[in-house]
């Protein structure tokens, strides 16, 4: 395509050097739908006649359905999707199909095809999104009532519902949902007409394929147009982030899992055993999921460090960009696929989780604020209940095991109901303030999520509505 100022041919290594087709093949359809948006455009200002658009885009909807059933091959040597499509259109229709490229440069045509994808790409990764949501509301609401340890430091702090538990990996999960909306709003602009840096001395209309491809906006900026990747950034933010929030679930569940916690239980459908030790069932399925998520840290590195230093406007560093995007993209959806039907399984031994409240101290809290309400200064209760903790871990006794007696002769203000306030359902019961623990909040928590959850849901429908049907 540049042999016109070139005296050589290309090296060929440095052809398999350059080429980027296992990097863009996947978006042949994209760069499909994208050109014949140009080519109608370009009709619509007279730079095509009506028949020369009829021609050009008849024969790229039997490239697309070629390029759908696998007849269309690419060739290497022809660099990336972007020429291969040319080079067969132009193979087929002749001149005609080589004024597709008028006012046209691989910049806002890359651009724009990468977009169309994203776009695609972020539309499914939400779908697999709300399922993972939706999974979190249905078993805070199954174990509501379920009492567990909570922790601090890896230490028992609080009893707590367990449905809360799903409910505090709910908030960090729909706050991503609301970053990958922002990834599809980042996303959302169209470049094509923007040309190589500086638009076109041609009387391209970019608001005429901007709403042939159902994008909300029009990139305002040739330069920034061409030479920003914040949005395919923006995208990697959210993968990172999701992929720390997945970590996280995925080392709760293993710890809990483990025989010296042992509340939680894992289907065998998501474990595997060992090749050696016949007892064993091992959590695989959440420690890949946990291992997954360097993969997405990482992407999101690499697009900062492949950003950093580039001048305005195009390098060719930005062929590079998506390596990293279309492997996160996969990424993603690989984890959410497993994780809706493996936390939908998951269930809790209630019998094994009362263990850990059998000395009772998870309740210090309780008598601390017990004594407040009864006027005693907090940092004067807490003293007086450390300081019983402290006897009752020299003498073998358990913090329950104190009689109203007792613990009066600690704190006069004692009540007589203090011991039988001190009991896993009771205390979790009590932690009834705004977002609390107790099974009521918990059940707010549901109904709120819900609502949340539904209007993001309108949201991404809304932006379903305007992707553009690809031609095959």
């Amino acid at each position: 395509m540049w042999k016109g100022r070139f005296k050589q041919d290309m090296n060929e290594a440095v052809g398999r050097f350059t080429q980027s087709l296992d990097l863009d093949w996947r978006t042949v359809q994209e760069d499909i739908r994208g050109s014949a948006a140009h080519v109608r455009m370009l009709a619509a200002v007279g730079l095509l006649t009506r028949d020369e658009a009829s021609v050009i885009e008849d024969a790229l909807a039997r490239i697309a359905a070629e390029a759908a059933n696998g007849e269309f091959k690419p060739e290497i040597g022809l660099e990336d999707v972007h020429m291969n499509v040319e080079s067969l259109l132009t193979e087929r229709a002749g001149d005609t199909g080589a004024k597709l490229h008028t006012g046209r440069s691989r910049n806002d045509q890359s651009g724009t095809t990468v977009r169309l994808a994203m776009r695609r790409e972020i539309l499914a990764i939400w779908d697999m999104m709300k399922a993972l949501l939706e999974t979190l509301l249905e078993k805070a609401l199954e174990h509501a009532d379920t009492i567990v340890p909570g922790y601090t430091h890896m230490q028992q702090a609080q009893p707590i519902s367990m449905g809360h538990f799903w409910m505090a990996h709910f908030q960090a999960f729909l706050r991503d949902a609301r970053r990958l909306l922002m990834a599809y709003e980042g996303t959302d602009e169209c470049p094509l007409g923007c040309g190589a840096l500086a638009g076109s001395t041609l009387p391209l209309d970019r608001g005429f394929t901007a709403r042939d491809l159902g994008f909300s906006k029009i990139c305002e900026n040739s330069m920034d147009a061409v030479a920003s990747r914040d949005h395919i950034i923006g995208f990697h933010y959210f993968a990172a982030l999701f992929g720390v929030h997945v970590s996280r679930i995925s080392e709760d569940l293993i710890i809990y899992f483990t025989s010296e916690f042992g509340w939680v239980k894992l289907p065998d459908s998501f474990c595997t055993g060992s090749s050696m030790m016949p007892q064993k069932k091992n959590p695989d399925v959440l420690e890949l999921l946990r291992g997954k998520s360097g993969q997405l840290i990482g992407g999101l590195m690499d697009a900062l460090v492949l950003m950093k230093g580039t001048p305005l406007t195009f390098n060719r560093d930005f062929q590079e960009d998506k390596r990293s995007l279309w492997r996160s993209c996969d990424a993603v959806k690989g984890m959410l696929e497993v994780m809706p039907p493996l936390l939908s399984e998951v269930a809790v031994d209630a019998d094994a989780s009362r263990r850990g409240f059998e000395d009772g101290f998870i309740f210090a809290t309780d008598v601390a604020e017990h004594l407040v309400e009864r006027g005693v200064p907090f940092r004067k209760s807490h003293e007086i209940v450390g300081g019983a903790v402290r006897w009752c871990l020299e003498n073998g006794r358990a913090l329950t095991s104190l009689s109203a007696e007792e613990w009066r002769k600690r704190a006069p203000e004692a009540g007589d109901d203090l011991p039988r306030l001190l009991s896993p359902e009771i205390s979790a019961r009590r932690r009834d303030t705004f977002g609390g623990a107790s099974p009521r909040q918990v059940r707010l928590q549901v109904d709120s999520g819900r609502k949340k959850l539904g209007l993001l849901a309108e949201e991404f429908d809304d932006y379903r509505e305007n992707y553009p049907e690809l031609l095959a």
